[in-house]
Parts: structure tokens; sequence; C-alpha cells
């Protein structure tokens, strides 16, 4: 049965410097810092409009890749696990990320040396934790998530991650636990239980907002479509300055529904 109590989301407004934020697998292009401003506000909006309340994390100048937020947190139950990402000048980016945490009413954990985690490497659904295994997070930083979540019940099942950024990148899953991706970045299909090819790659980011509700980029419009076919209330933001530095409608926000 789904299940989903008090919806909060914790965001942090995108610096001015975004345009340096990190590229892995995609060529650089040029950010407008503006537009991407605007695009933040209104997935902002969308968060707000589908009844979330959205807490505003400090802003971080200094920091272009603060604005994906999820990255820092893994947030299970009452425990916030605090990442350490493989990509140590992300580091800064935990400043004020625990101070928000503990005012929401979570425990606080913590990641250490040698593991690193990313928290857009963390799928969770049904009491399964799935986590990418690749450039930003180790074998290590999956068995202490395996160690902390596992307490609350939690199964952590790691999974190759060689195509995009982060686990996310390639596959999230829809409400009833149908996991999503766009085939040519998922290093292999056949290891979920249920997995369902979208025809576009930002069509495999999905936010669910609630049983019947999900949040995806405006830039997969045929998979919009299908899952509207699949009785799916689809709501679209336009967040094309984010994707040219591999962010998506994920990692923008920590969803917070418990």
């Amino acid at each position: 049965m789904w299940r989903m109590h008090a919806r909060r989301a914790l965001v942090r407004r995108p610096s001015a410097a975004l345009a340096g934020g990190i590229v892995t697998h995609i060529e650089r292009r040029p950010v407008d810092a503006r537009r991407a401003l605007m695009q933040w506000q209104g997935y902002v909006a969308a968060l707000a409009r589908a009844g979330w309340q959205v807490r505003e994390v400090m802003p971080l100048p200094g920091c272009p890749d603060g604005v994906f937020i999820e990255d820092q947190v893994v947030v299970y139950g009452d425990l916030a696990v605090l990442c350490r990402s493989g990509a140590p000048a992300r580091w800064p980016e935990q400043a004020g990320v625990a101070a928000a945490l503990v005012a929401e009413g979570y425990r606080v954990a913590r990641i250490e040396a040698p593991g690193c985690l990313d928290g857009g490497d963390v799928l969770k659904h049904d009491g399964t934790v799935w986590v990418g295994l690749g450039g930003r997070t180790n074998a290590d930083g999956v068995w202490q998530l395996g160690e902390l979540l596992g307490p609350l019940g939690a199964r952590v099942v790691g999974r190759p991650v060689s195509k995009v950024l982060h686990l996310k990148s390639a596959v999230t899953a829809l409400p009833d636990g149908t996991v999503v991706g766009h085939e040519p970045l998922v290093d292999d299909p056949r290891v979920w239980p249920r997995f369902e090819a979208v025809p576009e790659e930002s069509g495999a980011h999905v936010v669910v907002l609630d049983a019947q509700t999900v949040l995806m980029a405006a830039s997969a419009p045929r998979t919009a479509a299908m899952f509207r076919r699949r009785g799916l209330h689809v709501l679209t933001v336009d967040i094309s300055e984010f994707e040219k530095l591999e962010g998506c409608v994920t990692c923008l926000s920590v969803r917070l529904r418990g």
C-alpha cells in the first residue's frame, strides 16, 4: 500500500557560478544563470502547487553544484545520512544541510572515509534501496549505508553505473515500483524486477509526488504521454539549463515524506 505523510522538500537556490558545475559524461555547454534561476523558481512552484511544503536551505554562492542538493543526503525513515561525494569539490555543499534536517526532526548520521556516496545514486522503493556503484559512489559507501539503514528494515543493493553520472540519471521508479529508464544508458535492464524502457533520456527521471502524480522534465514529451496513458497525472517543468550540467528533476530537491 502506498503511504505518504507530511510532504516537505528541501531545495537550494542556484549559485550565480552555476555554469562552472562539474560535467562528466557530456560536453560542456554555455549555461544561462539568469534563466536557470527562473527555471528553478518554476520547479519550486510546481512542488508547492502539488501540495509540498518547500524549505530553502542556506545558499552557497561559491558552490556551482550546490543546487543539486539531493546528492548531499539520503533520507530513510527518521534517519538522514549525510553523504560523502566521490567528487571532493562538492564536499563544501554539506554546509547547512544537517541543520535543516535536524530542524525537520531527523536523526543525522554520516558516511565516513573511505566511503563515498552521492544521494543521486540512491533509488528507494518499498523497503529496497538500490545504490549505483560508479564514479561518485564506492563499495564502502554502499556497505556503510546498508549498516545504517538495515536496522530500519531496508535492504540495500548495489547496482553498476557506468554510462551516466548517477543511478537516477539512468533509472527512477514510478509510484507502483516499475523502474523506468532510457535503455541505451542503463547498464543492465535485466537486474530490475520490473523495467519499462522510455523513448527519451530525460523521461527516465521522475519525482513521485503522490500515488498518482509524477514530476518530470518538459524535454520528454513522448514519455510524458506514455505515463499519462498509464493513468498517471504528469506535471512537467523546464529545467534545460540544469540538464546542460547533467542535472534532472530528482537532484534539485530532497523529498521528506514522513
